[in-house]
């Protein structure tokens, strides 16, 4: 038995693992807490720490399930290999990932990150660069904007923000 890697079709890593599971395949999809705007707010979601891609639990025996029936799960792209051979995955990094799943749960990756370049979306200031500094609260963020050839704070909302480049 051996870690091998799925490529997935896009945004569907849930999917995919969902009907391999149903079928009787062990798979594993480390997610990460992300923060993201979504209809307008600021939310927490878990997303996938490789998006696109999960492993996949298989014997390589004669007598093993056959692989056919993955190619065809819906969410699946394919079997990761280089040349004809699928690609193995060393089960002691599986096994990190595993361990490591519970810190990376704890605190989500912010949207933006201090220092960061993001323009204003809306509002008076629509279109001027700023650099974004913290989130103040759940529903706000201080960014510095040049106003009057001088740095300025602004307390925004981060729904308003935007990341350069």
């Amino acid at each position: 038995m051996n870690w091998y890697l799925l490529h997935t079709k896009p945004r569907q890593e849930k999917l995919a693992i969902r009907n391999l599971r149903q079928q009787g395949y062990e798979c594993y999809l480390p997610l990460m807490p992300l923060e993201k705007i979504s209809r307008g707010t600021l939310v927490v979601s878990e997303e996938p720490l490789f998006p696109r891609y999960l492993f996949i639990y298989l014997d390589t025996n004669q007598s093993a399930k056959s692989w056919g029936p993955i190619r065809y799960t819906r969410g699946v792209n394919r079997l990761v290999s280089f040349g004809s051979e699928p690609a193995k995955v060393d089960t002691r990094l599986v096994q990190v990932l595993k361990s490591n799943e519970t810190a990376l749960l704890t605190e989500p990756q912010p949207l933006f990150k201090l220092g960061e370049k993001v323009t204003l979306k809306e509002g008076p200031f629509s279109g001027i660069e700023a650099i974004y500094q913290m989130p103040e609260g759940e529903c706000r963020a201080i960014v510095l904007i040049e106003l009057l050839s001088k740095p300025t704070k602004l307390v925004v909302s981060p729904v308003q923000l935007r990341k350069l480049g």
